[in-house]
């Protein structure tokens, strides 16, 4: 057995736990069982017999109204002296403790354990066993023992405290539970250097070694104690003492980190469905065999750990108890999870959390524990968000959920950035891991998006929420984005050209690689006009990037003996580069000559729309016009010939018009 210095010191100065009565006043051999009775071989016949439970006793009067004043009321209450049989099936711990103090009360020596000691306190308390009917009396007895040997063992606080969660609210109103819990926290807190007290630490096999079986692994002074060593001992414990235990060891000012651990060390043995991504509630053999047992020295009764309290019992009883056994620890973990960032990894935070919504925690809680995944939503990974949607929904994962969480994150990133306290540092390291934070979650938010979108029940409307959620300083490159939506499109092909073109508005064209460019430019699911797009992003990017290395090219010659020419430069191109480009610019040529061709064919349509037009008024022209109207139209067309004809006959001089005139007058005359 691993002892401590102190342990054996209190062990020696208190008698090696043997506890004797030296007053009895009958003379007894001993006491034997038969079946569930139990006698007393002494030469006097009993006269009392106590039943408690199944079990009976055969005693005598006298040693136990000497000791015990809830047994003198009793027989006084009920004034009747031939009173002979008395039930008390409430008494704490059970025919077990009530058998030590029976043997108490005749003398008979009984081996204190920490395994037996919280029953007998709590025995001794119920039957009132004080100090004002016998000095020295069993209350006095075991008190002394809790205080000089148990709380001074790391062990046997253990011990203690697990044999009291039967013992509730016993040991609650006599102060073991907190003092136990107080004990284990200054042994927890203390400098792992200066431990010479028996651990487990982190065991290998599937159950933990018995406390008499971990001499050998007893740490010698020159061993380093790791910093996790109490967290495979504590995680024995019942959820709610274990509360009590991380209340107590976070006011002796442990740090975050190492809290955090703890919990998620108990957690994952607590709930075998954390350790993995299987959601669903484990069975007994899943309980059993995820926990430990632990076998407490002399009586050799041993303990299962797990959620499986029902021994007997149908499969959906037992099955509906695991539940809420499981439910009750997560809704303590979330309580007790130090406020502080990275205190628990995000990935626990988010099993922790789809456990929540399957199990039904309290809102508040889950709103709790979302806020604190947003916090440090940048650890996410893409199989920790694929949450089922456990609410009656058509969609198979909860995208609310990861709304939810994103907005968290920007709202958290958003306060931080505003802080007084970041404002005033000098460097940039904070700023830059806020923006490496927002590109880590925006390629995950891409990944997600392109996982969700198989899914066939997902609307448009809720994808796109959550694809223009992030702002848009926060992705370097859309290709994650334009991925995502290429498989929504194909597993929607039912969508409109308006919903499409509303969809492909998420995306930005010129944050496109150029594979991505490639692929677009071929894609028959995306619009024409997002096609026009990338080719024409991609068309500008080229241009640009041909300027800039011709000015590079320009200045650097100037420190060069010779100038690079178009034939050296693209050999010096990368061949995937130069093949991209080629295509590219294949694509480029091919888009404008369709362009162009399409732009003659509608002159052409426009020139000949008008001739017809023309031909048709004419048309309509002559039909209403009569052939006297067009004679008086060909004879003004006449006149007004002649007219002209005579106005376009110019006189040489003036005198031989004049003689001509009056001689064609002469002549008509």
């Amino acid at each position: 057995m691993w002892e401590s210095e102190s342990e054996t010191a209190a062990g020696r100065e208190y008698g090696g736990g043997v506890l004797t009565s030296t007053k009895h006043g009958v003379k007894i051999e001993g006491f034997h069982q038969r079946g569930n009775s139990w006698y007393v071989s002494a030469d006097i016949p009993s006269d009392l017999q106590v039943q408690i439970g199944e079990a009976s006793f055969h005693l005598h009067k006298y040693p136990l109204l000497s000791r015990s004043g809830k047994l003198n009321r009793i027989l006084y209450d009920s004034r009747d002296p031939d009173l002979n049989k008395i039930a008390m099936d409430d008494l704490p711990g059970g025919p077990e403790a009530f058998e030590l103090a029976a043997k108490f009360c005749y003398g008979v020596a009984i081996d204190l354990t920490a395994s037996n000691i919280s029953g007998l306190r709590c025995a001794a308390e119920y039957l009132e066993m004080t100090e004002d009917l016998e000095e020295g009396n069993l209350i006095f007895k075991t008190e002394a023992f809790l205080s000089y040997v148990v709380l001074s063992s790391w062990r046997d606080s253990i011990v203690v405290l697990k044999s009291s969660e039967k013992l509730s609210p016993w040991a609650e109103n006599l102060q073991i539970v907190r003092r136990c819990s107080e004990s284990i926290a200054w042994k927890a807190c203390a400098n792992p250097k200066g431990i010479r007290w028996a651990y487990t630490g982190r065991a290998t096999k599937a159950s933990s070694p018995k406390w008499n079986e971990m001499k050998d692994s007893s740490p010698s002074r020159n061993q380093l104690v790791p910093p996790d060593w109490w967290f495979e001992d504590v995680s024995i414990l019942r959820i709610d003492h274990f509360v009590r235990v991380i209340t107590a060891i976070k006011v002796k000012g442990m740090r975050f980190e190492l809290i955090g651990a703890g919990i998620m060390h108990y957690a994952t043995k607590w709930l075998p469905g954390l350790a993995g991504n299987d959601t669903t509630i484990q069975g007994e053999e899943t309980s059993n065999n995820s926990n430990s047992s632990f076998s407490s020295g002399d009586n050799n009764s041993s303990w299962r750990g797990g959620l499986h309290m029902i021994v007997s019992g149908t499969r959906d009883e037992t099955s509906t108890l695991q539940t809420k056994d499981q439910k009750m620890v997560i809704e303590s973990l979330i309580s007790i999870i130090p406020p502080q960032k990275d205190s628990v990894s995000c990935s626990f935070l988010l099993r922790l959390l789809r456990m929540a919504n399957m199990l039904k925690v309290a809102y508040a809680l889950i709103t709790d524990l979302e806020k604190r995944v947003g916090m440090q939503f940048e650890q996410a990974t893409l199989s920790d968000l694929l949450i089922p949607c456990y609410e009656k929904s058509e969609t198979m994962y909860d995208v609310d959920l990861v709304q939810r969480l994103l907005e968290h994150f920007l709202v958290q990133e958003q306060t931080e950035g505003y802080s007084p306290s970041r404002q005033s540092l000098s460097d940039h390291k904070n700023v830059g891991s806020n923006l490496n934070a927002k590109a880590r979650v925006a390629r995950l938010v891409d990944s997600y998006l392109t996982e969700v979108s198989r899914d066939r029940n997902l609307s448009s409307t809720k994808f796109q929420v959550l694809a223009e959620a992030l702002p848009e300083s926060a992705r370097v490159s859309d290709d994650g984005l334009y991925r995502a939506i290429d498989s929504y499109l194909k597993a929607h092909p039912t969508l409109t050209e308006h919903e499409r073109k509303r969809l492909c508005r998420v995306m930005d064209c010129q944050k496109l690689s150029i594979d991505a460019c490639m692929h677009a430019a071929q894609n028959e699911r995306l619009p024409l006009r997002v096609v026009v797009q990338v080719l024409f992003s991609e068309q500008v990017k080229i241009s640009n990037a041909l300027a800039n290395s011709s000015l590079k090219g320009s200045v650097e010659s100037q420190y060069q003996p010779m100038v690079t020419n178009r034939k050296t430069l693209l050999e010096g191109t990368p061949q995937s580069f130069q093949e991209g480009w080629t295509t590219a610019k294949k694509d480029i040529n091919t888009l404008k000559f369709e362009l162009e061709s399409v732009k003659t064919k509608y002159l052409e349509l426009q020139h000949d729309m008008e001739n017809l037009q023309k031909n048709f008024d004419k048309l309509l022209k002559q039909k209403h016009t009569s052939a006297w109207t067009s004679g008086w139209k060909k004879l003004s067309k006449l006149t007004k010939m002649t007219n002209v004809e005579n106005h376009d006959m110019v006189p040489i001089s003036e005198e031989p018009n004049r003689k001509t005139t009056r001689r064609w007058r002469n002549s008509i005359s």
